[in-house]
């Protein structure tokens, strides 16, 4: 028991936070603004915990393996978690002042389910572990439901509905897939897999289980969510959404394939390389033509699922650490792009891309943030987003997969277009409004952490890479 409760330490104190929330706020009367910023606090203080705390082990049966590669994804989930409620405090106060401490327990419990998906080594406790990281993100999604301009359609209700779509259409192929492969393997086990060619059968169920992580991840063609979701839900939410939830989905995907199918790679890799080359053309394309600022970074998500596929791709150590090192960046990025759109929107009164114009003269530091944020996501030197494209590239390159990188490069380059038209936008055309931007002490302290993370990690970028390269060691040593 005590072996138990050390492997699941950051798990608990995670699970025990979003209990006492509620608790708290049912029976004690303390400000929402106030258990907001607690929630902040504790998530920091798990993260700082997880530097000491020893949670490496196995539990009976290995249907739960903890050490490098669990440790490095729960860091980041408590990462963007902290940043996430940093970014809601004061869009919560504003809108649902009496129901904030819900708002924070639901986004504790969707944390609880990543945390357990990198260490899953069983089919029962892996698909556990979406659910219980996807239905909180269900009911949040649709938050702001009556959010919008009187006599236009309400857009959160609709959010949040095609969420759950294409979640429970994400589980149904999911599962249908397992009653496949583990008909024909006998066990729930990961590890459990046929021996020699696989029957068509057992193929079936794999493609479908890889379809159905393909709708959590919003792969090409698993996408159609993304942008109606990403433009009706509350946007400092859509900020957690884009990045925590694709993070735990692209551990998940990296336990299945290559922990658990590495040895029939023949039957996923060719799938998942046309989804890869799928997300990265369909992502900047369809990004070119919007004029929501909201839509634009979900398509711009869609082609980062991209780049970030080529690496699981590869099947390499070198593979792997890149991705782990690329899915981390992408947090503090864009997290931080859309919780800038966020300001900007509250004092324009919407996320249209012409409402962003002049944004630099109404707030020079925000303006100059979403610039280092949109240079990261083009991939321009020397942002942190630059080495994230250029490392996952090269490990695809000494993997032999030369079609799939230059495929990468080329839509890279498109992806300049939109990104640097907004940044010139912001920068050298005149707004509608002049009135300062006012964000609140607490999304400014959110977009201050993703602004330093981003240039920090663009001039040194070794500490996070030699981590990245730990953890994708021991992933690959079964560890």
């Amino acid at each position: 028991m005590n072996a138990w409760l050390q492997i699941f330490s950051l798990d608990l104190i995670i699970a025990a936070a979003a209990a006492l929330v509620l608790g708290v706020d049912a029976f004690f009367r303390i400000p929402g603004r106030v258990i907001g910023w607690l929630t902040a606090a504790v998530l920091v203080g798990t993260l700082g915990a997880s530097f000491f705390l020893d949670t490496t082990g196995t539990v009976p049966h290995g249907v739960y393996v903890s050490g490098a590669w669990v440790l490095f994804f729960k860091r980041v989930f408590l990462l963007a978690g902290a940043l996430g409620v940093l970014g809601s405090i004061d869009w919560l106060e504003e809108h649902t002042p009496h129901r904030q401490a819900e708002y924070y327990a639901l986004l504790l419990f969707s944390l609880c389910g990543m945390m357990v998906l990198p260490g899953a080594r069983d089919w029962v406790l892996l698909i556990v572990a979406f659910e219980l990281m996807g239905i909180p993100l269900y009911i949040l999604a649709a938050w702001a439901k009556t959010d919008g301009k009187p006599n236009e359609p309400k857009l959160g209700p609709e959010a949040a509905l095609k969420l759950f779509v294409t979640g429970a259409a994400s589980s149904a192929f999911t599962l249908f897939g397992l009653a496949l492969v583990i008909g024909v393997t006998g066990s729930t086990a990961l590890s459990a897999v046929p021996q020699g060619p696989l029957s068509p059968l057992a193929s079936v169920g794999m493609l479908m289980v890889l379809a159905g992580m393909g709708f959590k991840v919003g792969a090409v063609p698993f996408h159609m969510w993304v942008p109606d979701t990403y433009q009706g839900a509350p946007t400092p939410f859509v900020a957690f959404l884009s990045v925590a939830p694709k993070a735990g989905g692209m551990a998940a995907l990296a336990v299945v394939l290559l922990s658990g199918w590495a040895q029939h790679h023949a039957v996923w890799a060719p799938a998942l390389g046309l989804v890869s080359a799928a997300s990265m053309v369909v992502g900047n394309l369809f990004a070119l033509p919007q004029t929501d600022a909201r839509r634009l970074l979900g398509f711009s998500g869609i082609a980062q699922i991209g780049y970030v596929l080529i690496a699981l791709v590869a099947r390499t150590e070198e593979g792997v650490a890149m991705a782990l090192f690329f899915i981390a960046t992408y947090v503090f990025t864009n997290l931080g792009a859309f919780l800038v759109v966020h300001a900007a929107a509250q004092s324009s009164g919407g996320h249209e891309l012409k409402l962003l114009a002049g944004l630099s003269r109404r707030s020079p530091w925000l303006g100059a943030a979403l610039l280092v944020f949109l240079l990261s996501l083009a991939g321009i030197p020397f942002v942190v987003g630059f080495w994230a494209k250029l490392f996952v590239f090269l490990a695809a390159w000494r993997a032999g997969l030369g079609l799939l990188v230059a495929l990468g490069v080329v839509v890279a380059v498109v992806g300049l277009f939109y990104y640097l038209s907004v940044a010139r936008s912001t920068f050298m055309a005149e707004g509608e409004s002049k009135e300062p931007i006012r964000a609140g002490r607490s999304l400014q302290a959110a977009i201050a952490v993703c602004l330093v993370a981003v240039v920090g990690l663009g001039l040194y970028p070794r500490p996070l890479v030699e981590e990245a390269a730990r953890a994708a060691s021991a992933f690959m040593q079964g560890h």
